[in-house]
C-alpha cells in the first residue's frame, strides 16, 4: 500500500522562515497527531514543536482534577524525534518504531489550555536511534526521556 503523503525529502528542505506542518511529515493523524506546529528542524538532529492537548484528552482523566495522562506526553516526545528522523531524506520510505523507554520522569502536570513545547535530539546508527526528550510547560520541565527506537519500511 502507498501512502498519499508526501515524502519529507519532497519538502524540505523549506523555504527559509516557514516550517512544514507536523502531518506533512509524520505518518499520523487526529486524534494521534499530538503536534500543532513546528518551531526549529534540523533534520536528522533536533526538532522543537508545540502541542495544545484539546479538552477531550483530560475527560475522564480526572473529571474534578483534569490531568493529561502522562503517557500522552511520551508519545508527544516521540512524535517530536518521529519529525528530526523522518525530515532526514536519508529515512525516505522509513517508520520509526518504539523500541524502548529509559529514564522517564515527570515533573509538573500538564493542565487544559497550557502550551506544551517538545524538544527532542536524535541519532540514528543503522536502523536504530535515541532520542533524548523533554516536554516544558513555559520555563517549567513537565517531562523528561530517553527513547529507543528501530527504522522499518512502511508498506
Amino acid at each position: 500500500m502507498t501512502s498519499d503523503l508526501p515524502h519529507p525529502a519532497d519538502i524540505l528542505p523549506h523555504p527559509v522562515g516557514i516550517l512544514p506542518h507536523p502531518a506533512d511529515i509524520l505518518p499520523h493523524r487526529p486524534p494521534f497527531l499530538l503536534l500543532d506546529r513546528l518551531i526549529e528542524i534540523e533534520a536528522g538532529r533536533r526538532v522543537v514543536a508545540e502541542w495544545r492537548p484539546s479538552a477531550s484528552w483530560f475527560q475522564g482523566h480526572f473529571p474534578d482534577e483534569p490531568i493529561l495522562p502522562g503517557v500522552l506526553l511520551v508519545e508527544a516526545m516521540a512524535l517530536t524525534g518521529a519529525v528530526a528522523v523522518l525530515a532526514d531524506p536519508r529515512n525516505q520510505g522509513k517508520l520509526p518504531l518504539f523500541a524502548g523507554i529509559d529514564r522517564a520522569r515527570f515533573r509538573r502536570v500538564v493542565r487544559p489550555d497550557e502550551t506544551v513545547r517538545l524538544e527532542a535530539a536524535v541519532s540514528v546508527k543503522g536502523r536504530s536511534g535515541r532520542a533524548k526528550t523533554t516536554a516544558w510547560v513555559g520555563s517549567e520541565l513537565a517531562a523528561e526521556a530517553d527513547l529507543m527506537f528501530v527504522l522499518t519500511s512502511r508498506h
